[in-house]
């Protein structure tokens, strides 16, 4: 059984229904914490009556610096509302850690931003150090990813689309929002993945609604793809793609290939003509809830709630 982690200023706390129970580590980074699955073990099986979560105010249970890494396109749903068809290939994207912001921190959207976009994506938590080169497999999984989070995918479109700049685009203050909790598993959990149900909604409006079996390249072939040129360590983390639902769509196939014989300039500048009448993209003093959990609640990531506002 899965055991949920939330992190504060004063540190550890293993969560225990509406409650938490410190735990007795040294630990400051996530790293440390999950070299140190005895103490959070310890404070599961503790007789503490804990504090209320409530009472808790929860940072990111991912502490930054961090390499935080991202798939592009990995739900067969987000892919049809991008336009694609056929095949698509593995691709990924970094962004800065700088992003990583705590659950309940809002989102803010920069001065020069209109088109702001929301994507609920699972982040696997590394575990262990994946050397360039390794080949993990299904039952390999347990051994190198040590938890899950909630993660938010934040993107400011206009940039990723007219600059093709997925690193700036997404790497944005507050950006990733990331918890609350940290879901610390055992290796008999693992096969419980793809019952994992994403949803996130806006102002209690449903927007994204798929388990991780809609998933183009899942975990362990991503993991696989992602070591032929980069290292993982403890700590740092994978997001793992989002599903259908975010504002961003494809335009119809015509209007697609009217679009390609125009100049870029004008190209962009009548596509966001008419995004601007898209009422789906984040506007200040909107709220977003993002849930992951499997049905019987195995794992249950906990709910991350976010206001967006503007760049003061």
């Amino acid at each position: 059984m899965s055991t949920n982690v939330l992190r504060t200023a004063d540190g550890w706390w293993v969560v225990r229904g509406d409650r938490a129970v410190p735990v007795d580590t040294k630990a400051v980074t996530t790293a440390e914490l999950i070299a140190d699955r005895d103490a959070v073990k310890e404070a599961a099986q503790s007789s503490d009556p804990g504090t209320p979560v409530a009472d808790l105010a929860a940072l990111s249970p991912v502490t930054t610096p961090c390499r935080v890494v991202a798939q592009m396109v990995n739900y067969r749903s987000h892919a049809r509302d991008s336009g694609f068809t056929g095949d698509i290939p593995p691709a990924f994207f970094r962004k800065a850690s700088g992003s990583v912001s705590r659950p309940g921190e809002a989102v803010v959207r920069p001065s020069h931003v209109r088109f702001l976009d929301y994507e609920i994506e699972l982040g696997l938590v590394m575990g262990a150090s994946l050397p360039v080169g390794t080949e993990v497999e299904e039952r390999d999984l347990p051994t190198y990813v040590a938890g899950l989070v909630i993660t938010n995918d934040v993107s400011a479109r206009e940039i990723q689309l007219t600059k093709t700049q997925f690193y700036e685009s997404k790497s944005y203050p507050t950006f990733t929002p990331t918890g609350p909790y940290l879901a610390l598993l055992e290796p008999e959990d693992f096969v419980h993945l793809l019952d994992l149900r994403l949803k996130l909604s806006v102002n209690g409006e449903l927007r994204q609604d798929r388990t991780l079996a809609d998933m183009i390249v899942r975990p362990p072939q991503a993991l696989t793809l992602l070591a032929r040129f980069q290292t993982l360590d403890p700590g740092d983390v994978l997001l793992t793609g989002t599903p259908g639902g975010t504002a961003l769509k494809a335009p119809p196939k015509p209007v697609e290939k009217i679009g390609a014989l125009l100049p870029p300039a004008v190209k962009w500048k009548a596509f966001f003509k008419s995004q601007a009448k898209n009422p789906h993209y984040l506007s200040p003093g909107d709220v977003i809830t993002a849930t992951i959990a499997t049905p019987d609640g195995r794992i249950d990531l906990g709910e991350q709630r976010t206001p967006v506002t503007d760049a003061k």
